[in-house]
């Protein structure tokens, strides 16, 4: 931790706005950023007694939507005490004269999080396993939750959810392309000329994957919190399931520098489609079209990393490589798309 305030944390007016709003701060603060720059930024942040973590949207190269940290701190309030792991949720000041920009507070969740293949070493395949097990579980739970019960029934329109993340993502490449794509507007075009009727309409994480959860150091199939939860919505629950088993791709790789997601010994997409489908009771017949706009989204999402990287408005290292996994994880959703209707 440090007293210097970190690239986008003004620790001064930070005090300032924690004096005021959030309970127990009992000094002077301090701060180190957690990660960044792939997605909102976070920081966790402590006044020597209570640690908290606060989320803010990057410096620049934002897209509309895509960093909304008011959007998650509503959900993460809606679920708690849902069964879904979640945070505590704080405090969101949407005043953006604070510190340039709107920003959340929860509380800090003590934890493992395998972010890297490193972070896997020494651990055995069984709590491999247990980890996938309670990933797959935690998200089926999610899936369970009535959003209109949790009051997030205003949250995102369920009819036409499909089309709309095609349309969506499709203008937020148009935004961010650095460079023309053709296989990207042909996986595009494949995706709007197979848009399956929708499974269900639940709330949908947007962006699930094992370095996006917080677990037990002594039970890796605990989740203790589910974090990042920028792009969540109501909508079609097999798209997270999508989401989920695409990181599992070696292609995504070099997007996150070697992320734990694409340990070999983890179980393999299709076993672990078989374990959602038993624990949730959902068809998932149709999983390789949810797949194919999985990979369509992360490669967009892996565009818009590279270009704010290009403008240099990026924190830390790592995001050159983002750039070289689009066309890689185009070509999987090409390929995705070509498997409708065979077994995963």
């Amino acid at each position: 931790m440090t007293t210097t305030s970190p690239p986008g944390l003004d620790l001064t007016a930070l005090y300032g706005y924690f004096d005021t709003n959030v309970p127990g701060c009992r000094g002077r603060l301090s701060a180190t950023l957690l990660h960044g720059g792939r997605s909102n930024l976070t920081y966790r942040v402590t006044d020597g007694h209570t640690d908290w973590v606060v989320r803010r949207p990057p410096l620049g190269g934002l897209t509309p939507s895509a960093h909304d940290v008011g959007r998650e701190y509503r959900v993460m309030s809606a679920l708690q005490g849902s069964g879904v792991a979640v945070p505590g949720t704080i405090a969101h000041c949407a005043d953006e004269t604070v510190l340039g920009a709107p920003f959340t507070v929860v509380s800090w969740v003590e934890g493992r999080v395998l972010r890297t293949r490193e972070d896997t070493l020494g651990l055995t395949s069984h709590e491999l396993r247990r980890c996938a097990d309670g990933l797959v579980t935690q998200l089926a739970r999610l899936h369970s939750v009535s959003h209109r019960d949790a009051g997030l029934g205003g949250l995102g329109r369920p009819e036409g959810y499909l089309q709309r993340q095609i349309s969506r993502w499709r203008a937020q490449w148009d935004l961010v392309a650095t460079r023309p794509l053709p296989a990207l507007l042909r996986l595009h075009q494949g995706l709007e000329d197979a848009v399956p009727v929708e499974s269900d309409a639940t709330v949908v994480h947007g962006d699930y994957r094992v370095d996006n959860t917080i677990l037990d150091p002594a039970d890796l199939g605990r989740v203790r919190a589910i974090v990042d939860w920028e792009l969540a919505t109501v909508g079609d629950p097999l798209a997270d399931l999508g989401t989920f088993l695409a990181y599992r791709d070696p292609a995504v790789d070099a997007l996150l520098d070697g992320p734990a997601a694409t340990e070999p010994r983890f179980p393999a997409p299709a076993e672990l489609a078989e374990r959602y489908a038993m624990v949730s009771g959902r068809d998932v017949a149709l999983l390789p079209f949810y797949l194919a706009l999985a990979y369509f989204k992360i490669a967009v999402i892996a565009e818009g990393v590279y270009a704010r990287h290009l403008q240099g408005v990026t924190i830390g290292e790592g995001f050159a490589g983002a750039g070289e996994s689009v066309p890689a994880l185009v070509g999987a959703g090409l390929a995705s798309l070509g498997r409708r209707g065979a077994v995963l």
